[in-house]
């Protein structure tokens, strides 16, 4: 079912345009990149390395994380969590070129820490504004730091909603919509979303949310004027949001998936919903439903969207592509799972990372997919990697790679 619920007009512009930094090979400031679709068309990554073989530098970290890295910049930002009880948090920043660690900063859990153990507090990726860090983690402490590594605010949501948490662990990533960052803090108890002044730190608005756990993250969609919608998923579905206000635009309110998010390209929403379900804008109103199919139903990965096509990845670890207009499904390909990590496209690549640390490379500027890359760095990966200009950087754990061609 889909709910109007506004007279302004919603359309999302084609992110080919909008996501120059993205595209150009830039910064890549939140999960699944600057503007949220895990895309950068002009990378050129190599399809093969190892540890002696395009692997620019490896660092070590000191705690989990499946948070993703970021980049702004020459800076690699990374988030961790460590001790006994995973209540001591981690922001570290890293030089891009060397790999040097130009700064560290600690602070102690104000939440609850406890999590599943293939989770970690460090699992929601933190976000960027170009000026300002963003580090959110498991435990909904939000910290707020300066490119140096100074730290600007704090939050302890937990002080203000106390029973906002559950007990696998939180992994929503927040994402920065102009000059507000959205947070999504939904659990089967005090679940709810904000929006937050990046400056001062101060909700502008907070909205009550279905009381069931949702580990989806955000995503956004620009309006014809220029403004921006954030997009919340959950059990029951889709609402966009004013990212100033909180107002409802539009609802989808007939359910989704609370783990791989949905993603924005062009007209259209694909929402992992009743399998894969796409809302095409049309005239700026959201219209019915263009397509749904369920055998295009994503596991844990979420869908990436890229020249006309929607790649998911499904429960038995095959890679689907499918007509992003149609839903006709063109391919399929096998590959190695499990997986946890959203895969990327870097130029004519598609790189998915199991969670044993096999790197899957695919290249899919052809007729059929062709796995020509399988590279295994030897330790779990579950988070996503980041692309920015020929570089990828990936983490586990224990270590921090870049990846490049030598």
């Amino acid at each position: 079912m889909l709910t109007l619920t506004m007279t302004r007009r919603f359309l999302p512009v084609c992110f080919a345009a909008v996501s120059a930094v993205c595209l150009t090979g830039a910064d890549w400031l939140q999960f699944r990149g600057s503007d949220v679709s895990g895309v950068s068309l002009e990378s050129n990554i190599p399809a093969t390395w190892s540890e002696n073989k395009n692997v620019a530098w490896k660092v070590e970290l000191p705690g989990r994380g499946l948070s993703c890295p970021i980049v702004i910049g020459d800076r690699v930002v990374v988030t961790a969590s460590s001790g006994f009880h995973q209540d001591r948090l981690h922001v570290l920043c890293f030089d891009r070129a060397s790999g040097k660690a130009l700064w560290h900063r600690q602070f102690l859990a104000t939440g609850r820490t406890m999590t599943h153990p293939k989770m970690c507090v460090a699992t929601p990726t933190p976000a960027s504004d170009g000026e300002r860090i963003y580090a959110f983690y498991s435990s909904n402490d939000l910290a707020c730091l300066d490119l140096d590594g100074n730290l600007l605010w704090y939050r302890g949501l937990t002080y203000d909603f106390p029973n906002a948490s559950n007990s696998l662990g939180m992994s929503s990533s927040p994402i920065v919509v102009g000059d507000t960052l959205i947070v999504q803090v939904e659990n089967d108890a005090e679940s709810f979303a904000t929006g937050i002044n990046v400056l001062s730190g101060v909700s502008r608005w907070k909205k009550d949310r279905p009381k069931r756990a949702n580990w989806t993250s955000p995503t956004f969609a620009k309006n014809a004027d220029g403004t921006s919608l954030a997009l919340l998923q959950s059990s029951a579905g889709i609402e966009a949001v004013d990212p100033e206000t909180g107002k409802t635009a539009w609802e989808y309110k007939d359910g989704a998936a609370t783990i791989p998010s949905s993603v924005v390209s062009s007209d259209y929403v694909f929402i992992p919903s009743n399998g894969l379900t796409v809302l095409r804008t049309g005239d700026g109103n959201p219209s019915d439903i263009l397509w749904n199919d369920n055998r295009l139903g994503p596991s844990t990965p979420s869908p990436v969207v890229v020249n006309g096509r929607v790649y998911v990845i499904n429960r038995a670890g095959v890679l689907q592509a499918a007509d992003m207009t149609t839903g006709n499904i063109l391919w399929r390909l096998r590959l190695t799972g499990p997986f946890s990590a959203t895969p990327v496209v870097a130029g004519k690549h598609l790189i998915a990372f199991n969670e044993k640390g096999d790197g899957q490379v695919v290249d899919i500027s052809g007729e059929e997919g062709q796995l020509v890359g399988e590279n295994n760095l030897g330790e779990t990966i579950l988070g996503t990697p980041a692309i920015s200009g020929n570089e990828m950087f990936v983490r586990s754990d224990g270590h921090l790679w870049k990846i490049a061609a030598e």
